[in-house]
């Protein structure tokens, strides 16, 4: 079994793994046991008392993270005629039909987001094997399936994330760069548990929030009190 590197041995040194930490003290852990020479991005790891392979259990949505991601967002739009040039003015970076679907197929990836209005799905529904595995695939439920173009993109460049709970019930999905200050990345995870606790599902039992974890790309998990987390919620 490989060893960790001593950087990461170092920031794992500093943290006491028995406790959760209130978030302002995770997130500060955060910032300082980040070692890597980039902005490292920081990530939310929450646990949810729900059973994924019941339908009615699986949570998904989005969220606009009000101070953003700390990065700009690549944003392709699959759309046809008047719908094109509503994409181009509002900001998209990539906008066509069948020609971007090709280019797609021929293993062009070079965006983040794709967002699609509804008369055109029947095409890019042919995508789903290549963008669906990546979390790309346009979706009604996400708000990315769409003729409301300019809401959409704007969103999605201002910070919007999309989550899904995965087959162990933990969601997983960034909420900033460790160059953000305390503040701003505690009011992201405060919206993004926000409305994950909107989309609690009628037949889900007990508690809800079960555990949630901070890291930073190449650091450690910092354990977060949920408890403390959840007594903010509005």
């Amino acid at each position: 079994m490989a060893k960790s590197g001593k950087k990461y041995q170092e920031a794992v040194a500093k943290l006491d793994k028995q406790n959760g930490f209130a978030l302002d003290e995770a997130l500060q852990l955060v910032k300082e046991t980040a070692y890597a020479k980039f902005d490292e991005t920081v990530e939310v790891a929450i646990k949810l008392g729900v059973n994924p392979k019941h339908a009615d259990q699986i949570v998904r949505g989005s969220v606009v993270l009000p101070k953003g991601l700390g990065r700009k967002v690549k944003v392709l739009v699959f759309a046809k005629g008047e719908k094109e040039k509503e994409a181009l003015s509002a900001g998209a970076d990539f906008v066509g039909s069948d020609d971007l679907i090709e280019k797609i197929v021929g293993g062009w990836l070079d965006f983040d987001k794709a967002v699609a209005t509804p008369d055109v799905m029947s095409s890019v529904s042919k995508l789903g094997k290549i963008l669906g595995p990546r979390g790309l695939m346009p979706n009604p439920k996400t708000g990315t399936v769409t003729f409301d173009l300019a809401k959409a993109i704007t969103d999605l460049k201002a910070g919007r994330v999309d989550f899904r709970v995965d087959k162990a019930g933990i969601i997983h999905t960034p909420i900033g760069k460790v160059s953000f200050d305390i503040e701003g990345l505690k009011e992201n995870a405060i919206a993004l548990i926000e409305a994950l606790a909107k989309l609690k599902p009628a037949s889900s039992k007990g508690q809800y929030f079960r555990g949630l974890t901070l890291s930073s790309t190449m650091g450690p998990g910092i354990k977060v009190n949920i408890a403390e987390v959840t007594s903010m919620l509005s």
